[in-house]
């Protein structure tokens, strides 16, 4: 078997392995699903009737919110899945799984992998919501499947993110902490539940440089604006993030069994 057979053999049997655990267990995943829920029912009728929340194009504030939404549920999901990781090692399952043959890149990639299908099902969550208090979304095939390319990538940048960050922590109680520490400064820092027209120049600069910002403004265009033009720079953007971070997981992530 060549490398390149071989890398993607190894991922996909690793995002397979993790991918059986929703299977056995989902609590976890409705447990995330009661978040975004509150956020669209009650964040986002109580704010649909202030005018100076009112977002651009003449769209409702519940609708502008949706997309930040969720993104704001894929980030939860994935930036405490390094939590996962120190347990692995903690039970010893991490430590058996880096003594095989399979590269420590295909081991990253496979559990980001895992983590995309576990966004994924944030945001058939969100969808049905949506539908469910008729929340006016474009719902055309092709967009929805490149929300879900979105989610997968987005997933998988923040849980490598994750990764990169337990290999230098070690601990659930340290990861548990700075998870809370990075998720609500960059959900806030964003444009995910207001236009950054709003913000100060100094956290309009600082948005520039959020992977959220991205992030959202990629979904927003599909589900709601359908203006492609900055889409190819959000994917760029997302992409070379997502390739940064599991590059970074590979390469440190033998420090957290040392």
């Amino acid at each position: 078997m060549n490398p390149i057979s071989r890398f993607a053999t190894s991922a996909l049997t690793i995002a397979e392995m993790e991918a059986r655990k929703i299977r056995h267990d989902s609590t976890e995943l409705w447990m995330r699903g009661v978040q975004p829920a509150l956020w669209l029912l009650i964040f986002g009728e109580v704010f649909n009737s202030v005018r100076s929340l009112a977002p651009p194009g003449g769209y409702t504030y519940i609708q502008y919110i949706a997309p930040g939404v969720l993104a704001q549920s894929v980030l939860f999901v994935a930036i405490f899945y390094g939590i996962t990781i120190v347990w692995e090692r903690d039970v010893g399952l991490l430590t058996k799984l880096l003594s095989t043959p399979s590269p420590r890149l295909s081991v990253v990639v496979g559990k980001a992998l895992a983590a995309g299908v576990r966004g994924i099902f944030q945001g058939v969550m969100i969808f049905a919501l949506a539908l469910i208090i008729g929340v006016n979304l474009r719902f055309d095939p092709l967009d929805v499947l490149g929300v879900f390319v979105v989610v997968v990538l987005f997933a998988m940048c923040f849980s490598a993110f994750s990764m990169t960050l337990a290999s230098f922590l070690k601990t659930r109680d340290r990861m548990m902490g700075i998870g809370q520490a990075i998720t609500i400064p960059l959900f806030f820092a964003s444009n995910a539940i207001y236009p950054v027209s709003l913000m100060p120049a100094w956290l309009q600069y600082i948005s520039k440089f959020n992977p959220l910002s991205y992030v959202v403004d990629a979904l927003r265009s599909m589900l709601l604006t359908g203006d492609y033009s900055s889409l190819p720079t959000d994917i760029a953007a997302l992409v070379a993030a997502t390739a940064f971070f599991i590059g970074c997981g590979s390469i440190v992530l033998k420090r957290l069994i040392e």
